[in-house]
């Protein structure tokens, strides 16, 4: 019964990572047309550093889990764009728009919650298997 539940609790885990990927998707997504008049106000997209987490239980049986960290800026450099009619332009007409590329994040997004629906479909089919073996004996 323990392995049944490390497998959910595994799963769990993975959902909770993608989770956390999805979340600084949506934050890129949405701050992806913000300017700036300068450089270090605009907005930097960010990404979650995950690391390999042993729980105690998990490893006597050799299992692993993931977790995120921390979320780390993207080493990218907004663009610098010259608009001097622009309300946020800075002294020399400059405005600097979010380091975010839509397209990698929409990549992201969907690779995550690919991922997502495939720790559901784990833990759905888990609990099928569950009841099969359980309506078995009857």
């Amino acid at each position: 019964m323990s392995d049944i539940r490390n497998i959910f609790d595994i799963s769990g885990r993975a959902m909770s990572a993608q989770l956390t990927r999805l979340n600084t998707v949506a934050s890129n997504l949405a701050n992806a047309n913000n300017v700036s008049g300068s450089i270090d106000n605009a907005y930097r997209a960010i990404k979650p550093v995950f690391e390999t987490k042993f729980a105690d239980s998990l490893k006597q049986s050799g299992l692993a889990s993931v977790d995120a960290v921390q979320i780390k800026e993207v080493n990218r450099l907004p663009e610098k764009v010259y608009m001097p009619e622009h309300p946020q332009a800075n002294d020399e007409g400059f405005i600097f728009n979010a380091a975010v590329n839509v397209e990698e994040e929409l990549v992201e997004m969907l690779e995550a919650s690919r991922q997502y629906q495939n720790n559901i479909e784990v833990v759905s089919t888990l609990r099928n298997l569950m009841m099969r073996t359980i309506n078995m004996g009857k």
